[in-house]
Order: C-alpha cells, then structure tokens, then sequence
C-alpha cells in the first residue's frame, strides 16, 4: 500500500503476451512512477524481434534505448510533452 491523492492505493504494473496472459507482475505504492517499474520488468526480460505496446506513460528515453538495445519494435505513443514527437 502506498500513499496517493487518493488515500491508500496500490498499482499493479504487468508484462502480458499478445493474449493477454500474464508474463510478470510487480506490485507497488500507487505514489511510484509507471515508467520506473516498465523499465525494470522489461529489462529483466529478452524481448528481442517483439513488438512491445504500452500507453503514454511509459514513453521515455530510457525505456525506447532499452527497446532499441534488445531489437524490439516500441508502439508507444509520444508524450504530449516531448519536444519532438515520435512517429
């Protein structure tokens, strides 16, 4: 449990196959960042010649330079926030 605007909460940040099946899990405090725990599973995985889907929160250059590293095509859109958006 971790402490957010909201009171207590808890996230639940998951790598699932193209079915939807659970590969790993990481709970967390709803107060940590989506990208920090999205690294860390994914580098914890071989993921080379997948394609690897996820939402906005997960688009940082940490996270596509690890993609890129393993070969792996990202299909994350860009933050609204990012200078140069991404294709």
């Amino acid at each position: 449990m971790g402490r957010f605007r909201g009171g207590l909460t808890t996230k639940i940040h998951a790598v699932v196959d193209a079915l939807g099946n659970p590969l790993r899990f990481e709970l967390t405090g709803g107060q940590s960042h989506d990208c920090v725990m999205g690294y860390e599973l994914l580098s914890s995985m071989e993921l080379a010649g997948v394609n690897v889907m996820a939402d906005r929160a997960y688009d940082t250059n940490a996270i596509l330079d690890l993609l890129q590293e393993q070969q792996v095509h990202p299909v994350i859109p860009s933050k609204v926030s990012r200078q140069v958006q991404r294709p």
